[in-house]
């Protein structure tokens, strides 16, 4: 298989681990912004999260460096639309970029600028490209409750004009979903769809809560669902999508080589799974490198990419003509 040539869908992208290394430099030198270094070859070595990483902690850490340059609207719109313009190099046709707000108003920007940024940025690169994208607002898990009902008020008027979803994220602690049911089900009650970050870092519990108590239609990562039976089963019999990170999972220690990754034991189980990056920066990958991963790892077969495929159009947050559109591209 031509891993380059097959159309893509992603679904689990963070805009703030996939930075263009030059753009960082080239902003942080025009705005007077003090980096480790300004060498492109001595910069990767802070944003890139080696994978021999000891932890999860440890791969957020490659998270801050990014976030210094991204506290402008001019900025957040140029980053945004890299991102898209790399995915299509990748031959991505959809891609849900993920961000917390709340990360970029350091600077005096407000949260509905903050949003109303990245839409213009990943417009301006669905005219230029045959690309279609949609964003996801994420709140994290480290900040209080309260924040995360400003990110589901403030990212309202933005529903059905590029936003589309609600997520949570960051460091993952067991139990975390009981603190955030209000705000996720008032998100859900204006209409945001829901996906949550669970089961990354050996809780598959989580991930039954996520479902349960949050309503996710989606999981980022859910690799601990392997070790924790009523998780998997909730996870088979609803038919929650997987939004499943090779590489990431690998620095996070989520296993130790990809060799043991569940991915495609799920999918043959007929858990639905999606290949995503996490992040191109941090993780140093693209998505044709996963998925030659995968199938380095476990011999995929056409008929098993296009299940997955499929299984992405399906399960993302886009309109029903977007998703015929994506269709069409198989």
């Amino acid at each position: 298989m031509n891993f380059l040539a097959l159309p893509k869908i992603e679904l689990h992208c963070h805009l703030d681990g996939s930075l263009r290394i030059e753009t960082i430099i080239d902003i942080a030198q025009k705005e007077g912004i003090q980096l480790p270094s300004f060498d492109k070859d001595e910069l990767q070595k802070e944003l890139i999260a080696p994978l021999e990483c000891e932890s999860l902690d440890e791969y957020l850490k490659r998270f801050s460096l990014p976030n210094l340059v991204m506290q402008s609207k001019e900025n957040l719109r140029r980053i945004t639309f890299e991102l898209f313009e790399n995915a299509t190099r990748e031959n991505v046709k959809y891609l849900e970029v993920r961000f917390a707000p709340l990360l970029h108003t350091l600077k005096g920007l407000g949260v509905e600028e903050v949003i109303q940024s990245v839409i213009e940025g990943m417009r301006e690169a669905e005219s230029c490209y045959e690309i279609k994208g949609n964003i996801i607002l994420s709140c994290m898990r480290t900040m209080s409750v309260e924040s995360a009902f400003e990110v589901v008020e403030k990212g309202k008027k933005f529903l059905g004009k590029g936003v589309v979803a609600i997520d949570l994220c960051a460091s993952e602690e067991e139990g975390f979903c009981e603190r955030f049911v209000d705000p996720i089900a008032l998100a859900k009650e204006y209409g945001y769809r829901v996906t949550i970050h669970a089961g990354e870092t050996g809780i598959g519990n989580n991930v039954l809560e996520a479902v349960e108590l949050l309503g996710a239609e989606r999981i980022g990562h859910g690799v601990f669902i392997k070790e924790c039976a009523e998780a998997y089963k909730i996870v088979k019999e609803r038919q929650v999508v997987l939004e499943m990170c090779p590489t990431s999972n690998v620095q996070t220690k989520a296993v130790h080589h990809y060799s043991e990754h569940p991915i495609y034991k799920f999918h043959k189980d007929g858990i639905k799974v999606t290949i995503n990056t996490d992040n191109r920066t941090v993780s140093d990958t693209t998505m044709a490198k996963e998925i030659h991963l995968v199938n380095k790892e476990f011999n995929l077969s056409e008929e098993d990419y296009r299940q997955i495929y499929l299984n992405s159009v399906e399960a993302s947050f886009a309109d029903q003509e977007t998703k015929e559109w994506c269709l069409a591209k198989y």
